[in-house]
């Protein structure tokens, strides 16, 4: 089965569903227990810390996803802006922030974009729209660009998780 088959299969899609819902239980996982210094922790200026993550996932989900899921279904191939991510944790600090606000307020917008998903039918799947410095995609494969960047942020969270636990033990 080629990857556009696998892309259509129901089951492949609900399991990506299960994915992208479960990002913030993991990230709430990864970050239990870590004091404010620790997750504040960056290895270097280039990195972002576990908390500059979790303000970076929130942000992205709202100032981006969501509008982006909304627009796809709502018009005519839309064009879809870039999300600014370094631009925009610059203008919010977002080492100064509550750790526990931008992972409720990501797990709630969450939530919320994953069931506009998952009532799509399989024609709203298919809806276009043009993404910024991307092109043309459809609906479906902006929950799958979701996933990667997902993945992404979660092993960075869990890597620097594991360093920290490593040096508590040093």
């Amino acid at each position: 089965m080629g990857n556009e088959a696998l892309n259509l299969d129901p089951a492949h899609f609900t399991k990506l569903l299960d994915l992208l819902d479960a990002t913030p239980k993991k990230l709430a996982q990864f970050t239990d227990g870590l004091s404010v210094a620790e997750l504040r922790f960056r290895n270097s200026e280039n990195e972002f810390s576990a908390l500059e993550n979790l303000c970076h996932l929130r942000d992205l989900e709202l100032q981006g996803y969501t509008i982006r899921i909304d627009r796809m279904l709502n018009e005519s191939d839309p064009a879809l802006e870039d999300f600014d991510g370094a631009r925009v944790a610059a203008e919010n600090d977002y080492n100064s922030q509550p750790a526990a606000d931008a992972l409720q307020t990501f797990q709630t917008a969450r939530r919320e974009n994953v069931e506009k998903l998952r009532s799509s039918s399989a024609e709203q799947l298919e809806r276009e729209g043009t993404l910024a410095g991307v092109g043309k995609i459809t609906l479906r494969q902006l929950a799958e660009m979701m996933r990667e960047h997902d993945e992404g942020h979660l092993y960075a969270v869990e890597m620097l998780r594991r360093q920290l636990e490593r040096q508590r033990l040093d």
